[in-house]
């Protein structure tokens, strides 16, 4: 039996692509504790999520964590599910579809030789899935888009683990780029602030609070550039909507355990706004490419509850840039950034004529070769 995975009678001279690799965290099947339970024990075992002794961790995430948090978390994945399933899935395979438009409008020469591929770090669909059928359409070249804009080992480097062990099985390893983030990208701090001037068009100006997702301290202390790719993105948005220090604030959420994460935090950070001023607060989450759990029930609902018991008088929710046109433009930029000079993603492509070339040369070789 072969060790490496290739493909059975595999047809020599097949047209080649560039894969895109669409990568989000992942979501449970279903919102329930079964299906919650089988999805946190897949993200909570990954040592780029939770730095612990092995053993000690197993201890911990089976005996007390798998016993105790599935039904709490399937009752928040309720909130927010769908009739069309989990909001993070729906919502990252439209963006799949949008970036595949844009991409061939940006490259119609080349339609149909950048493919885009949606895979899941955990859960379906999985990555070895995604790239196995972007192996079947011929992907030579394959590009990993985590939807990340800002790095952290706890996400975009726990995709390249998974992407990197999965090609260690392959007979033909495709030519291998690996988007790491675009927390500065002039596009993506307009699509932010575009979309911020649209929100306050129609619910009024507030107090703009950024909230990104949090991480242990202990990661940034030790060398995990997330927690400055925040604060950059968070100033460059600001700057471009032309707010004043006291205009907007940092904080940070979903932190779990006890041990000491990013600060401030941001249900804190609330409830001292609806105490104290600002009493009217308009919320981003630009750590989220697509809205999930931690946008729609963590901030939306239950952020939005807590700041108004605990005093606020006006909370709003800024929409993550989901399947938006401007969404899909700057993800579109980033592909064809870092796809420069492989020859698929040329503005004139020809593949016809590009397996032409290749075949005279091929030929040309081969007759210096004879002649040798």
């Amino acid at each position: 039996m072969s060790t490496f995975h290739g493909s059975p009678n595999f047809a020599h001279g097949q047209t080649e692509t560039i894969g895109i690799l669409l990568v989000n965290l992942g979501t449970p099947d279903a919102p329930t504790p079964k299906a919650v339970r089988r999805y946190l024990k897949e993200f909570l075992s990954d040592p780029r999520v939770v730095e612990v002794p092995r053993l000690l961790w197993w201890l911990i995430l089976n005996g007390i964590i798998l016993n105790l948090r599935p039904r709490r978390s399937a009752h928040a994945y309720a909130q927010v599910w769908t009739a069309e399933g989990s909001p993070l899935l729906v919502l990252t395979r439209r963006v799949a579809a949008r970036l595949q438009q844009a991409l061939d409008a940006a490259r119609p020469a080349a339609a149909g030789r950048l493919l885009v591929e949606v895979g899941m770090t955990y859960g379906n669909p999985s990555l070895p899935v995604a790239l196995h059928r972007l192996q079947a359409a011929g992907a030579r070249r394959l590009l990993v888009l985590p939807l990340y804009p800002q790095y952290s080992g706890t996400t975009t480097a726990a995709i390249f683990d998974r992407v990197t062990r999965e090609l260690t099985q392959w007979r033909w390893v495709p030519e291998l780029r690996f988007v790491n983030g675009w927390h500065d990208h002039p596009r993506y701090l307009q699509a932010l602030a575009n979309s911020v001037r649209a929100h306050w068009a129609t619910q009024g100006r507030q107090h703009l609070l950024f909230s990104f997702h949090s991480i242990p301290r202990r990661y940034l202390l030790e060398g995990d550039p997330y927690h400055c790719f925040c604060q950059a993105t968070a100033r460059g948005v600001a700057t471009a909507l032309g707010l004043a220090p006291q205009e907007w604030s940092v904080a940070f959420q979903s932190r779990i355990g006890r041990q000491e994460w990013l600060k401030p935090y941001t249900d804190i950070v609330l409830t001292d706004y609806a105490q104290q001023g600002p009493k009217g607060v308009t919320v981003i989450c630009p750590g989220f490419s697509t809205d999930c759990l931690e946008t729609l029930e963590e901030i939306a609902i239950r952020g939005q509850a807590d700041f108004l018991a605990a005093g606020g008088e006006s909370f709003s929710y800024v929409p993550a840039l989901n399947d938006s046109d401007a969404h899909a433009d700057l993800l579109a930029a980033v592909v064809l950034q870092h796809a420069a000079g492989w020859p698929e993603a040329a503005p004139d492509h020809d593949p016809q004529a590009a397996r032409v070339a290749a075949t005279e040369a091929q030929q040309r070789a081969l007759a210096l070769g004879a002649e040798r």
